[in-house]
């Protein structure tokens, strides 16, 4: 199997010009998570007439392609993309903007998409390995854990892989450059959630009830020193608030009965998780029996974090240096503190999870003004050929 780079995968304008196409109907056409139809509708028929053989009704929307190579072997990969899009207005203005209101893809899964297809087409036309590949085309990335459905449901069961691969674009990187680090790379995603009980009262009696927005400020003022005083200095974590709820401001004259807030933690160890979820709860019953109250925590894990594996990761680190000049990879880029369902596949399966610059002056991913960056599809069809070759580029023995 021969290596493929960016710029020769590039210079074949037909076939990327078929894939922005099929990039853009995707864009115009966003489906959240769970109800991906069109989509896997349209992955699965792409790969059925490009002679691959097709699995659907994993994580219901779930499609999974499988090619075996002409070489001999018996190693299985699996290579995976996500389809979701987000509920958010899309405010591009663009000819492929998305027709849905309230949802569009802000987050590149269209791009994904279309560049493992890309990859599927070119192996299935030329199946110069050994082994198998497995495409694993996956839906609701985006906070529902698809990930972790489709396993759930059997994925790695009906379809055993030696090693996983994802690839995510990464906007604000230069155009085409890889990033991937051994070991943890992206955060644990978890939401905690925290309410604090008191009798409320009068607001100008406070002294006959017990009053839950005192144990908040309480909680509130020692949060971050959980992270200043108990994470490791060589380690990091997140925790922050994102809801607080109380009383009614139509009555300010009320002191509140219940104090209730939401919020995000973010941590790489899996002992630091530990920590993050002790603590929280630690601090929270102290602040309410300071006050009188009652504290009711609740940690709700959800994405693990994003661990790769040494030997893929530098099978990774070989493939994105046949695509691109080497100076264009990092193979010890910097720990990310988003969050990925594809941690789920690597708690599975040995593997790597890789980034590809979408461009500096791409627009944030989850906003409104985001839009992948066509220009990368070459790259990604060129990296995902590349993993293939590092993986089963060998007769079984």
């Amino acid at each position: 199997m021969k290596i493929s780079d960016a710029a020769t995968i590039a210079s074949d304008h037909e076939f990327v010009a078929r894939l922005t196409a099929i990039r853009h109907d995707i864009h115009r056409h966003p489906e959240t998570a769970f109800e991906e139809v069109r989509t896997s509708d349209l992955v699965a028929a792409f790969l059925k007439e490009r002679g691959i053989e097709v699995h659907r009704g994993l994580a219901r929307t779930g499609v999974v392609g499988v090619l075996k190579g002409r070489r001999p072997g018996n190693r299985r990969i699996a290579l995976r993309a996500d389809m979701d899009a987000l509920h958010i207005d899309e405010k591009t203005g663009k000819p492929h903007a998305s027709t849905v209101p309230g949802k569009m893809h802000a987050c590149g899964h269209d791009g994904h998409t279309a560049m493992m297809l890309g990859a599927a087409e070119k192996l299935a036309a030329d199946p110069d390995f050994a082994g198998t590949v497995q495409f694993i085309f996956q839906p609701a990335e985006e906070g529902l854990g698809g990930a972790r459905v489709m396993i759930e449901e059997g994925l790695f069961d009906l379809h055993p892989a030696d090693a996983v691969y994802g690839l995510h674009n990464m906007p604000g990187k230069p155009l085409g450059d890889f990033n991937t680090r051994s070991g943890a790379m992206m955060s644990a995603g978890d939401t905690w959630e925290l309410t604090l009980r008191g009798t409320g009262g009068h607001g100008a009696m406070p002294h006959f009830g017990t009053d839950p927005t005192m144990a908040l400020a309480t909680f509130l003022s020692g949060l971050s020193t959980i992270v200043a005083r108990n994470v490791e200095s060589f380690d990091s974590a997140v925790i922050s608030v994102g809801h607080i709820s109380a009383g009614d401001a139509n009555s300010p004259n009320i002191i509140p009965a219940e104090v209730r807030l939401r919020g995000t933690a973010r941590t790489f160890q899996p002992a630091t998780r530990d920590l993050v979820e002790r603590r929280l709860a630690e601090m929270a019953h102290a602040a309410a029996e300071m006050h009188g109250c009652t504290a009711e925590p609740n940690f709700i894990r959800r994405y693990p974090p994003v661990v790769n594996w040494p030997a893929e990761t530098a099978r990774a680190i070989e493939a994105a240096r046949a695509t691109v000049a080497p100076d264009k990879v990092n193979g010890d880029a910097e720990r990310v503190g988003a969050s990925e369902d594809f941690a789920f596949m690597l708690e599975k399966v040995p593997g790597c999870f890789s980034t590809v610059g979408n461009g500096t002056d791409s627009a944030l991913v989850h906003t409104p003004l985001y839009d992948f960056n066509d220009a990368v599809i070459p790259y990604g069809v060129a990296y995902w050929l590349n993993v293939v070759q590092q993986e089963l580029d060998h007769d079984a023995e």
